[in-house]
């Protein structure tokens, strides 16, 4: 049965991913793309109406209501994937107040904008699945990643809220904890601070995780997949690591 999806961050890496695999088994995805041009890039040649990317800064809560109560008005709303985030580099010191709203700003907020829309509508609707994409930084402490791991830890915490708060109302809500996923921003990463040893630090990266390598996106995607299917009907209020071994190998 076709489902109606909502994906923050869609356009690349991950979110990507994500959306190709809703798309392949049939179901409707909204995008919600502060890149539109980037998205649209990334699936061109892609003759799928059943995919429509809708320019949207999640950390703006008027935007997304309006976006989100625009989508509820002309079909139902039953599975929102909030994976949308910016990643941040520093330590408590060298953290600005600028850079900690920035990141606050998408990576908490955004989430919280984009629940408080939809949850009224999968209320009135009998139901629905809520899925965030959280980090093992939510549950280990990584050296420099002060604000990022902090947001990942907010984004944890409302995934057990909104589960137990809702679980009556028929809506699950769950989290996937990735460790280190091979996109485009990992090789931009590589190439901006590390030039002619993207290799030497890319293999240094991989294996950090314990199983030896990056995960890939698509890893992700069918995980997501899965926690947003009616397989996954008796599963809420839990985080899924998908890390290599990371969390629990790596002491």
């Amino acid at each position: 049965m076709s489902k109606n999806v909502i994906i923050t961050g869609g356009g690349s890496g991950i979110g990507a991913a994500i959306t190709r695999i809703f798309l392949e088994k049939g179901h409707k995805v909204f995008m919600l793309e502060r890149n539109t041009g980037g998205a649209k890039e990334a699936f061109a040649g892609t003759e799928d109406t059943r995919l429509q990317i809708i320019p949207c800064d999640v950390s703006n809560q008027a935007q997304v209501v309006e976006i989100i109560n625009g989508i509820a008005g002309k079909t139902t709303i039953d599975i929102l994937i909030n994976n949308a985030g910016v990643s941040h580099i520093g330590t408590v010191e060298t953290t600005s107040e600028q850079d900690m709203d920035n990141v606050f700003a998408v990576n908490v907020k955004g989430v919280y904008n984009c629940i408080h829309a939809a949850i009224p509508h999968m209320k009135k609707n009998g139901g629905g699945v809520i899925l965030n994409m959280a980090s093992i930084a939510s549950h280990v402490g990584i050296a420099d990643r002060f604000a990022y791991s902090m947001t990942k830890g907010a984004v944890l915490a409302m995934t057990y809220s909104v589960a137990k708060d809702y679980v009556a109302d028929g809506i699950r809500c769950n989290s996937i904890s990735p460790a280190r996923v091979h996109t485009p921003f990992v090789d931009g990463f590589l190439a901006k601070n590390y030039p002619g040893k993207e290799k030497e630090m890319y293999d240094k990266l991989s294996k950090t995780q314990p199983i030896g390598r990056m995960a890939k996106p698509e890893e992700v995607g069918k995980l997501a997949y899965f926690l947003c299917s009616e397989d996954a009907s008796f599963t809420t209020g839990t985080d899924y690591p998908l890390d290599g071994g990371f969390i629990r190998l790596n002491s």
